[in-house]
């Protein structure tokens, strides 16, 4: 399973990367065009903002995968080990489930909704754009069932070995 996961990352880091250079290269084009030249692109600044949309929800995705999320870690480092701290930690993968299914479910129907929307420049359905936050959401929640083993599998270990 580990694999998958290492190979979803890179996957996920390689279309991250491809973008951000693909923003960098439209938007210095961009500038040049418009400065030396006197014209500019009508696409290259929708394109460019869709592109770092894509970046930001896939970077979400991401450090969740990582388990590179900001968090206060005063109380779970307190209770680590112990039985308060793997409910502590029950409490914040159900928190997270919350908000990865809300994500995926109003992600969706805001998907649907803009397929019929078209953007003025690259005249693409705005769904096309709208659809990374229903599928990063459902990457997280690949990272989050796999956190919630692993947790399930200490916790597991920890109680064999007390008893």
């Amino acid at each position: 399973m580990e694999r998958l996961f290492f190979a979803l990352r890179k996957i996920l880091y390689f279309i991250s990367i491809a973008a951000i250079a693909l923003m960098l290269v439209i938007i210095f084009f961009q500038v040049i065009s418009r400065y030396i030249f006197g014209y500019t692109f009508d696409w290259s600044e929708e394109l460019s903002r869709f592109l770092f949309v894509w970046v930001v929800f896939i970077g979400s995705a991401l450090i969740i995968g990582d388990k590179g999320h900001m968090a206060v870690q005063l109380l779970p480092d307190m209770l680590s080990g112990k039985r308060t701290g793997f409910y502590l930690q029950i409490f914040i993968k159900l928190a997270s489930l919350v908000f990865i299914l809300l994500l995926i479910g109003q992600g969706s129907k805001m998907t649907r909704t803009m397929m019929f929307q078209t953007a003025p420049a690259l005249n693409l359905p705005m769904g096309i754009v709208y659809a990374i936050i229903p599928v990063s959401g459902v990457l997280m929640l690949l990272y989050l069932t796999r956190d919630s083993l692993v947790l399930f599998a200490e916790n597991r270990k920890t109680r064999g070995k007390e008893a």
